[in-house]
């Protein structure tokens, strides 16, 4: 069941959030998904970009002249526009800041003040305000300053360095991994400094950089080296401390089985038939399969080869071990699991019609995530965020739009 609204109007915010209002200056994605966490549990988003567009909105692909991006980022937020190089930009950035109580920027650091609405600005105009800085490198180090997206901070971070086979190059992920990770760590930060406010009455800088939230995500591998000195190659779909685990060739298609425990690898020789491999000493501990590894999964992709997935899926279900079919996006996406995990949304736009997106993966009991608008055109909000929020008249607005402001 697909979640559907439809956003010709803007139906009231619910949630956790309620009543928490958020100005979203960032571009691109980890940003924008940030904010729009914070939208999907309820918080009232005013995005604002130059009168062309974000940046992403002029990549594509794109659908019915619209960068889908901007379908994956934007959901739940009102769109304004304002030209910051303008005269009256300024005092309108500051009149935003006094109505928000979380700012969300990702410029590089020092650019906000530059613009004249840095954070010790900002404080002065809303003592209590919090302000999500995410940037590539962070606030402060030596390499503050740097420009970073995501594939450079896969690069940087060492993340890289463990993608990939052991005999190829360093391999970037197939995914937008440290953008998005670090949306939803900037997020995190943004509900933390908000109960915070709600008990001690202070606002915070909440500074998150795409290098640390990668740093952080290295797992064994770092632990590892910063303990025991020890460097782990790159080991492709193989798994770091367990064998066998990997993805093996069925008749039919790829399948990625994980047998590498004491308990699965005697389930997996059950399903193969092959009863003596559990019972041969050599394969008896993790350090023993991890040692002769090839050759287990030789004579796993021998088995494997003469089966379609299904065949091998059944076995292995009979007998409890993990395993999944390689599954294409088309395939997921039409996968009965998504359905029922309601992970694909629908919204109805006043001009694109229907648009499909991807759910938000935090399901809640009693306060979950709810689509009430669909992502919004270059400054199809303006007059309710002028009007109705700044409270400018008919005839401001007027001339703010004649003079190219907005």
């Amino acid at each position: 069941m697909t979640q559907h609204t439809d956003a010709t109007t803007t139906p009231s915010a619910s949630g956790p959030l309620s009543g928490v209002k958020v100005l979203d200056l960032s571009r691109f994605i980890a940003g924008p998904l940030c904010a729009q966490i914070l939208a999907d549990f309820g918080a009232e988003v005013v995005k604002v970009e130059r009168p062309s567009g974000e940046d992403s909105r002029h990549h594509g692909p794109y659908w019915q002249g619209e960068s889908i991006y901007m379908f994956l980022y934007h959901r739940n937020k009102q769109a304004a526009t304002l030209d910051t190089r303008h005269p009256k930009a300024l005092g309108i950035l500051e009149d935003l800041v006094r109505w928000a109580d979380v700012v969300v920027e990702n410029f590089r650091p020092g650019t906000i003040d530059k613009m004249g609405i840095g954070y010790e600005r900002m404080k002065e105009l809303n003592p209590d305000i919090i302000l999500v800085s995410i940037s590539g490198f962070g606030q402060t180090g030596p390499d503050s300053e740097r420009a970073l997206f995501d594939a450079i901070s896969q690069a940087s971070s060492g993340l890289m360095s463990m993608t990939g086979e052991p005999d190829s190059k360093p391999t970037l992920s197939g995914t937008y991994i440290a953008d998005y990770t670090t949306g939803y760590q900037g997020a995190i930060g943004a509900m933390a400094a908000l109960m915070h406010r709600d008990r001690t009455g202070e606002g915070q800088l909440v500074d998150i950089a795409s290098f640390d939230t990668m740093f952080s995500a290295l797992g064994t591998r770092l632990i590892a080296e910063l303990m025991l000195g020890m460097e782990m190659p790159r080991s492709g779909s193989r798994d770091l401390l367990t064998a066998p685990v990997n993805v093996y060739e069925a008749a039919d298609g790829p399948i990625y089985i994980q047998a590498g425990t004491a308990s699965l690898f005697p389930k997996l020789c059950r399903a193969m038939d092959r009863d003596d491999l559990a019972a041969d000493e050599r394969y008896a501990t993790v350090e023993g399969r991890m040692a002769d590894q090839e050759t287990l999964e030789a004579i796993i992709q021998q088995w494997s080869g003469g089966l379609e997935r299904d065949d091998i899926s059944a076995r292995l279900d009979a007998v409890g071990v993990p395993y999944a079919k390689v599954a294409s996006v088309r395939e997921v996406a039409a996968s009965p699991q998504i359905a029922a995990r309601d992970m694909i949304v629908e919204a109805e736009h006043p001009v694109h019609g229907t648009i499909r997106m991807p759910g938000n993966p935090i399901h809640m009991e009693k306060t979950p995530p709810v689509v009430r608008k669909a992502p919004p055109s270059v400054g199809e909000d303006n007059d309710h965020v002028y009007r109705d929020i700044l409270g400018f008249d008919e005839n401001e607005v007027a001339r703010l739009r004649a003079e190219g402001a907005i």
